[in-house]
């Protein structure tokens, strides 16, 4: 039995035809989560929201602390992954190791919270890259250009637009893009950590007492859970360990290439943050407030103007955008495997549309435009205002934990028998499950959370409205009379057909 057969019986075993072409190796998938998550570009992004809660320590340490934490969640997927390589991923485990009872609703809600986490997480992901263009541009006009949130939101419909149409190539192109995107990462990696000592001016250089030591809480939270608050930014940038589940039935050897590629991306992303935040803590200067208040609007660009200069700095900056939109493109391209295989169960409004293959590229096209689709109209909340981006970009952390944690913890309390595949923890299995669930569950209610004690309306934390209102509306969806879910949604579906004695297609059972 060739690869490409075995590959597509371990499909069948799981209920699904083989309907994608399967050109991802395991190279290229591990490359995709690594590039996906972006180091670089991320932390870009994030600084802003590290920075007040516990300063550098938080930037250093506050990383280094939720990384290992983040590497336990990745070794838990890894081995659902490992066991069932599906595009459905999350939910499908979900309803598989769920008691017969609830199996149903819980995936349903599995399948919701997962599709508005694409939904969330590229909307904020796409507004960091307007943000990141915005400071490029403050930068280039010395701080003249301030952009208006029409003008904002106007780069943020371009982004989306590129990016669609990106996503929606062939599987064969977008694997090989994946060489590129690595290598663009790497370089930007490499930049960072030698054009910061070599330019920064001697006056902005920390003592090693100052980059490891120094603690500046300005959030008016106690110092304890302001540093606890500082785990948002690695949160953010060291996630989406599903994202290479998805594209598992477009990978070649999936049961090994799938685990491979959430622990690969995930070790070496943490590590190469943690380095950059080390060389950003001896190179920031001592003035924390001066950095996070510039004009410039970007800490990460403000560091690297005081380094490099204006020149230096565009450039610089110019492939983090570059870097950042091919990171949300490999997340767009995710994304759409998710609502494709959600609408392949029956789950999503518009399924038999969107459970459809392009014949021309064998991608889910209409999957990646209704994911496009959905961020836009979730960007529009940018013009009530900052907070409610800042529920955005909080929403996409939280959903996905939750997405997260229901399989591992249902693994466990569901009854159903689980069989491991290739990539088993053996009896490290139940160990690091409560080490990964307990860390997911304590962020969940972490992040719902207000930014500042004692908050008003204009500085109140509204991702607890944001995921109240999904949970509320999935349900109404599920229990709405006559049409909703529970009167046709089975869970995971069986795809795979035979002929009978008269040439007719018939299920197998």
């Amino acid at each position: 039995m060739n690869r490409e057969q075995h590959d597509e019986n371990i499909l069948a075993g799981l209920g699904y035809r083989q309907e994608f072409k399967r050109d991802f190796s395991g190279l290229e998938l591990a490359g995709l989560s690594f590039s996906l998550i972006g180091v670089v570009q991320t932390i870009a992004v994030v600084l802003l929201f590290s920075l007040p809660y516990a300063g550098v320590v938080g930037m250093v340490w506050g990383w280094f602390a939720c990384c290992l934490l983040i590497i336990f969640v990745a070794l838990a997927m890894a081995e659902l992954a490992s066991a069932a390589p599906t595009a459905g991923g999350l939910y499908y485990w979900t309803f598989t190791l769920s008691s017969p009872r609830c199996r149903k609703l819980m995936a349903w809600l599995v399948g919701y919270f997962n599709t508005v986490t694409f939904i969330t997480a590229t909307a904020s992901a796409c507004w960091g890259i307007v943000t990141q263009v915005m400071a490029a541009v403050s930068i280039g006009s010395d701080g003249r250009f301030v952009a208006t949130n029409a003008q904002m939101y106007g780069v943020f419909c371009a982004v989306l637009v590129s990016q669609v149409i990106v996503a929606s190539l062939a599987t064969k192109v977008l694997a090989r893009l994946q060489y590129l995107y690595v290598l663009l990462n790497f370089a930007l990696f490499l930049v960072i950590i030698i054009a910061l000592p070599a330019a920064t001016p001697t006056r902005l250089h920390n003592p090693a007492v100052f980059a490891f030591g120094k603690f500046e809480n300005t959030s008016g939270w106690p110092d304890g859970y302001a540093f606890i608050l500082s785990f948002l930014a690695p949160s953010w940038t060291i996630a989406g360990f599903d994202t290479s589940v998805h594209i598992s039935e477009e990978a070649r050897n999936a049961p090994y290439a799938v685990p491979f590629a959430i622990l690969s991306s995930t070790i070496l992303a943490s590590i190469l943050g943690w380095i950059i935040n080390i060389v950003l803590a001896f190179y920031i200067g001592d003035d924390l407030d001066a950095v996070i208040g510039n004009p410039i609007g970007q800490p990460m660009a403000t560091i690297l103007f005081n380094s490099v200069g204006k020149n230096g700095t565009l450039v610089i900056w110019a492939f983090i955008i570059l870097a950042f939109w091919t990171s949300t493109t490999n997340l767009l391209a995710t994304g759409s495997r998710q609502v494709f295989a959600f609408s392949r169960d029956r789950g999503l409004p518009f399924s038999s549309l969107l459970y459809s293959i392009n014949p021309h590229t064998q991608t889910p096209v209409y999957a990646v435009i209704f994911l496009a689709f959905m961020a836009l109209l979730l960007g529009l909340l940018s013009f009530a205002g900052p907070l409610t981006i800042s529920a955005i970009f909080t929403m996409a952390v939280v959903s996905q934990y939750i997405c997260f944690v229901t399989p591992i913890v249902t693994r466990w309390v569901g009854g159903q028998k689980f069989v491991p595949g290739p990539f088993n923890l053996g009896i490290m299995s139940a160990p690091v499950a409560f080490v990964a669930s307990a860390y997911m569950l304590f962020m969940i209610v972490v992040f719902l959370f207000p930014s500042i004690p004692d908050p008003d309306s204009h500085s109140m934390n509204y991702t607890v409205v944001v995921l109240g209102g999904t949970l509320v509306l999935s349900l109404a969806y599920y229990f709405f009379p006559t049409y909703g879910g529970r009167h046709w949604f089975t869970g995971p579906v069986t795809t795979i057909h035979d002929l009978d004695s008269n040439g007719d297609e018939k299920r197998l059972e």
